[in-house]
């Protein structure tokens, strides 16, 4: 058991003043936080000093590390220069410019032009109300209806945690919105029916997606969001085939496609975005996360010219486009964006990640694709999943009160590893871009570990085939 923090200690305020995200609030009150105070390259160090690799980069973000020299200069000569001004009412600024040249010109299919906001969730927002703008304008006020699907994430603001497919972002919130539909989840290992090859099911997938958008009413959809691979449901990688023959249904009935590249963009699966890995084609693109490294907050919506004429017209009916954050393509993160950008170039980031990627993929397969606790190793390029499994061969699920995966977590913190737990009991790995062979031998070593004594406290608790 956590020992209680003592009285005026940062763990004793935090827990007294601080309302965390994602976190069991009665949990933290008996528990308190774990405090990180500074970090180097893949690592970060606790208050106490103890060491720990950062296997998912934080949230999947800080692509290089937890140190660079260059972004922090870039930050502060931006804040001596002109630390703030916006893009409301035709203003602009240099930052503003590069960094939206930079991103059409990067863009994997042609886009138009780049709208900046704060987060991913802000940026996936900003899609669904350009999309609603875009068919207002074009005279179709009642295409209107998103689809999304299950495990999707997308965000947590209001119409962007709609779209997002897992409970815990519904439940207590009154949630999701009206006119947001859910489709099937594209994971093969535990949707497929039994002896569905990948591509039948990618097959069933489009067609239940087609039944879907003729039993709404095709004139009454507007567009589909899809993660290239889904991040925060699980790292879930679509079937063979999949994305081409959703496309086929999308483009047949005229429904847009928005492409959420916040976790995938900017090398994370081995191409420059994740929809030039799946095979995506959008019409809208939203990024966030490793756009600045997460040293700052920014993110990013790409729209194709269809979409950005639409916009315009309105825009001219009305006077103005009624949308933007005071933040919008702030100065400062913009400037980090453009440092970020430059340093993946010079330093070829897609090249490293298709060198360590496939080391890490195969280092986590050898090493546990066999384990009795693990139902599926999965992943491509920096990012993967290992998921847990009480019976391996029937691929059956822990009990969720056991909480299987939030001990490993925890046994994880004790090898000095930070973890993430995903839905259905999986383990997330998404280091940071920079990360080396070696290291990655070392995360792999310290999570065998982890998963080790795990297996000890199953079986003497009888929880596991093992």
């Amino acid at each position: 058991m956590t020992p209680p923090a003592a009285p005026n200690s940062a763990a004793a305020r935090d827990i007294a003043y601080a309302l965390h995200p994602y976190t069991d609030q009665k949990a933290h009150a008996e528990n308190g936080p774990l405090i990180m105070t500074r970090g180097k390259g893949v690592r970060v160090f606790d208050d106490s000093g103890r060491e720990y690799i950062e296997t998912v980069a934080g949230l999947w973000c800080a692509a290089l590390g937890f140190d660079n020299e260059r972004l922090v200069a870039a930050a502060t000569e931006q804040m001596r220069k002109l630390p703030f001004y916006h893009g409301f009412t035709s203003r602009s600024h240099e930052p503003l410019i590069e960094l939206s040249e930079m991103l059409v010109q990067r863009a994997p299919v042609p886009m138009s032009k780049a709208f900046f906001a704060n987060s991913g969730s802000e940026a996936n927002d900003s899609a669904i109300k350009m999309i609603w703008y875009y068919n207002n304008a074009i005279g179709r006020p009642q295409k209107k209806k998103i689809i999304s699907r299950m495990k999707a994430y997308h965000g947590v603001t209001l119409a962007s945690a709609s779209l997002t497919g897992l409970p815990a972002n519904h439940k207590l919130f009154d949630l999701p919105i009206a006119g947001i539909l859910h489709t099937a989840c594209p994971h093969h290992y535990r949707f497929a029916h039994e002896g569905e090859s990948e591509e039948d099911f990618a097959t069933r997938l489009a067609t239940e997606l087609e039944t879907l958008i003729l039993a709404e009413g095709p004139d009454t959809v507007a567009a589909m969001f899809a993660e290239p691979i889904m991040g925060a449901g699980g790292v879930l990688l679509p079937p063979r085939g999949y994305f081409p023959k959703i496309q086929a249904v999308l483009k047949k009935y005229d429904v847009l496609l928005v492409a959420d590249e916040v976790i995938c963009g900017f090398g994370r699966t081995g191409n420059y975005w994740g929809s030039q890995t799946l095979d995506v084609q959008p019409d809208i693109l939203t990024c966030a996360k490793a756009l600045s490294a997460s040293f700052l907050p920014i993110s990013g919506v790409l729209v194709n010219e269809k979409v950005f004429q639409g916009i315009s017209e309105g825009s001219a009916t009305v006077g103005t486009w009624g949308h933007g954050f005071t933040y919008s393509g702030h100065p400062v993160p913009a400037a980090v964006a453009i440092e970020t950008l430059k340093i993946y170039d010079e330093i070829d980031i897609l090249g490293h990640v298709r060198r360590v990627g496939p080391h890490m993929q195969k280092a986590l397969r050898d090493a546990f694709a066999d384990h009795p606790l693990v139902g599926e190793v999965r992943g491509t390029g920096m990012i993967a999943a290992i998921e847990l499994s009480a019976d391996k061969a029937k691929k059956t699920p822990f009990d969720p009160a056991k909480k299987a995966a939030a001990r490993l977590v925890k046994l994880g913190e004790e090898n000095g590893l930070i973890l993430r737990m995903l839905p259905g009991d999986a383990i997330a790995f998404s280091p940071p871009l920079i990360m080396e062979e070696g290291e990655v031998d070392d995360m792999v070593a310290r999570f065998g570990k982890a998963l080790d004594a795990l297996s000890v406290q199953l079986r003497r608790e009888g929880l596991a085939v093992v």
